[in-house]
């Protein structure tokens, strides 16, 4: 029989523990918290020191019963949750329900589920750490006691189901903020001029630079207009500069730098990166030789350290697949920012030796994908930098100056590998063009060939997407690794926000919301406060204070302010939109609601009668499939954006793309818009046409 218990969080975290402790161990599941603060009241005694009244979350009875079974059996019990704030807490938790002396050497804690890591943390157990749960403890007494103020006060002065959240009204608020800028935007007329020269039979593009070996801003046509009267077909090169670049890898990914580039390369939402990582960590079945290995380490971090074992074993890799050459000479610096708490790891693979291709036949398309990912940033993060020669060459007439990059990969280093993807806001500053350049030397001569002036407006910034959204939460010290994903998921469930075309766009309700507690709350809503939050809680996990005394003021001014909003405002009452038409079920009018995905129809008589039916938001192009119907935007269950016809279900159209007004050219057949990096192409449904079309400055 078994004379050790070990209590982890999830199945398959406890199926692949199991098999590197041998018989001596028995590996259980708590399936997560087991204990938690009650759902149906405050659970929080705000007159005696915020005591928390904590109690068997509902469903999880048979879970601890067997825990304790198991646990009388047991000489010694081992509690091994997660190495974070909340897996200390579930530990204390446990702790305190079984009945293990606090005092002993009960938590064992790893960053990766591989046997080595497994083995060398039960040689070393230690204590509960208190500090850490009670930092825990009072972000989750003082998000209790926010919620639970906020949210019967919107269910009072708004609707029933609202909730409000200190993290997720700051999320909330940065994308009403931004909607806001969006709007007031005013844009600015600006011109560029490109000019395609020709020397010696090559050509090459140059671009308007200045005037008089001055930069120069073209603001107008009439700016613009000044050039190309000024200049003539011959140019002459009056600079040539050669330079040698080094680009360095990116380091090895934090939780928010993955979440942003499996957005950006694999377009997973954070939800899904976290669910697909928390998979790789717990436990992989790699067949009879190597049974289940967890594959990645602990994906909640906000470090990008990695151990000296993961060097060895990358360097290893790169000098036999690439030769010494490409592996990093020298260190690279590690990025700390001011509000990480560097607990563990960066997330890197477990082995660096186990490549992706050696892992397809175990792992599903979308693991083996994110897998992929999280290896080569790694093996790339310890290859030597990439080389590049870089040429800039100024090409001047009449005074007018016009200016050409180019840049060649004289050595590629990491890049061999893998490569940092970006947002499409953020300017890359290597502005240089990959390709050559003519081999030109200063008094050359170039000679005109074609030019294109062309004018623009400057754009409002973008909207966020995931990844934005993830990166600014980050930038600002909003929430920690953790809590990025559930936050998004949160705002989302709660309709305060919609995902269009993967950017998101507050919602009428989400909206109002926030006015309203922008209004009475503004203080517990900035994103100042949230970061200092942050600040207090780790000053709480580094023993400088008493969690109670950070809890207190900020519970006390709260209060206030949450009595003031009771007494003063009034009712808001949100009415229906009426539809237009009467419900065919009951004949009552249909009015307009706001949902989870935006706006929806349904009947006035409810809860009498609950028929409901989508808004119908047609795009003007006729159905290709009956004839009679129009094209309407509809959503699926994950809220996902597609088109169908209004005639459904009697016609069952559908297309995720959006169908345009204009018929093929060579077919007649139905056209829809494909995304490109410029605009969007136009692409025959039925034949291989395709029309591009540049994507309109507005």
């Amino acid at each position: 029989m078994a004379k050790y218990l070990v209590i982890v969080e999830s199945p398959a975290k406890a199926k692949t523990i199991k098999r590197y402790l041998g018989p001596n161990y028995m590996v259980k599941a708590s399936m997560g918290h087991v204990i938690d603060l009650p759902k149906s009241q405050l659970g929080v005694d705000v007159e005696h020191d915020f005591e928390p009244k904590y109690i068997t979350i509902r469903g999880k009875g048979p879970v601890l019963k067997e825990l304790k079974t198991a646990a009388k059996k047991a000489t010694k019990i081992f509690l091994a949750a997660d190495p974070d704030r909340e897996g200390e807490a579930i530990a204390w938790h446990l702790a305190r329900a079984l009945g293990v002396d606090e005092t002993t050497e009960c938590r064992v804690v790893f960053n990766e589920i591989t046997k080595d890591a497994i083995k060398e943390s039960f040689k070393h157990p230690r204590k509960i750490n208190h500090d850490l749960v009670d930092a825990q403890q009072a972000r989750r007494i003082l998000d209790r006691l926010v919620g639970y103020g906020m949210s019967p006060l919107l269910w009072k002065k708004v609707k029933k189901g609202l909730s409000a959240g200190r993290v997720q009204s700051v999320a909330v608020k940065m994308i009403i903020d931004r909607e806001r800028e969006i709007n007031a935007f005013d844009p600015e007329e600006y011109w560029t001029i490109k000019l395609d020269l020709n020397h010696d039979g090559e050509t090459f593009e140059t671009s308007f630079y200045g005037k008089d070996g001055k930069k120069m801003e073209l603001k107008s046509e009439e700016d613009a207009q000044s050039v190309l009267d000024t200049i003539d077909d011959t140019f002459k090169v009056i600079d040539v500069t050669k330079k040698e670049r080094k680009r360095n890898a990116s380091l090895p990914f934090t939780t928010s730098s993955l979440q942003q580039d499996a957005a950006r390369k694999l377009n997973f939402r954070a939800k899904k990166t976290m669910m697909l990582a928390q998979q790789l960590y717990e436990g992989i079945d790699l067949g009879k030789k190597e049974g289940t290995v967890g594959l990645i380490t602990y994906m909640r971090t906000d470090s990008t350290r990695i151990s000296d074992l993961a060097k060895t074993e990358a360097k290893e890799y790169i000098e036999s697949t690439f030769g010494e050459e490409y592996v990093a000479s020298q260190k690279q610096k590690e990025k700390k920012s001011a509000n990480a708490q560097d607990a563990h790891e960066a997330i890197r693979p477990t082995s660096a030796l186990r490549d992706p291709a050696s892992l397809k036949p175990y792992l599903s398309r979308d693991q083996l994908r994110l897998y992929k990912l999280i290896w080569e940033r790694l093996i790339a993060s310890q290859m030597a930098p990439a080389v590049l020669d870089t040429v800039k060459i100024d090409v001047e007439s009449n005074g007018m100056i016009f200016r050409a990059n180019g840049s060649t990969v004289k050595f590629p280093g990491f890049m061999k590998v893998y490569i940092e993807s970006k947002d499409d806001d953020i300017e890359d500053t290597n502005q240089e063009k990959e390709g050559l350049l003519p081999p030109l030397e200063v008094d050359d001569t170039a000679t005109f060939e074609t030019i294109e002036p062309k004018q623009h407006f400057t754009q409002p910034p973008p909207r966020y997407t995931e990844a934005r959204l993830v990166r600014a939460m980050e930038e600002l010290g909003i929430g920690r690794p953790s809590t990025y994903a559930p936050t998004l998921d949160t705002i989302q469930r709660r309709g305060y926000v919609v995902l269009e075309e993967k950017k998101f766009l507050p919602t009428e309700l989400g909206e109002l919301v926030i006015e309203m507690i922008d209004e009475y709350f503004n203080d517990f809503i900035t994103v100042q406060f949230t970061a200092d939050m942050e600040t207090l809680l780790d000053s709480i996990e580094h023993k400088e204070v008493e969690w109670t005394e950070v809890v207190a003021p900020i519970y006390r001014s709260f209060e206030k302010r949450l009595k003031r909003a009771e007494e003063e405002i009034e009712k808001i009452e949100v009415k229906d939109e009426p539809a237009g038409i009467d419900c065919e079920v009951c004949g009552s009018p249909m009015v307009i609601k706001m949902g989870r995905y935006g706006k929806f129809m349904a009947c006035s008589n409810f809860p009498n009668c609950t028929n409901t039916k989508p808004v119908q938001v047609e795009i003007g192009v006729p159905c290709p499939n009956c004839k009679d119907g129009q094209i309407v935007e509809r959503r699926s269950k994950k809220g996902r954006l597609f088109y169908g016809c209004s005639n459904y279900p009697e016609c069952e159209f559908v297309s995720w793309d959006k169908p345009v007004a204009k018929p093929c050219p060579v077919c007649d057949s139905l056209m829809v818009e494909k995304k490109i990096k410029d605009g969007v192409k136009y692409q025959c449904t039925n034949c291989t046409h395709t029309e591009v079309h540049q994507q309109e400055e507005d």
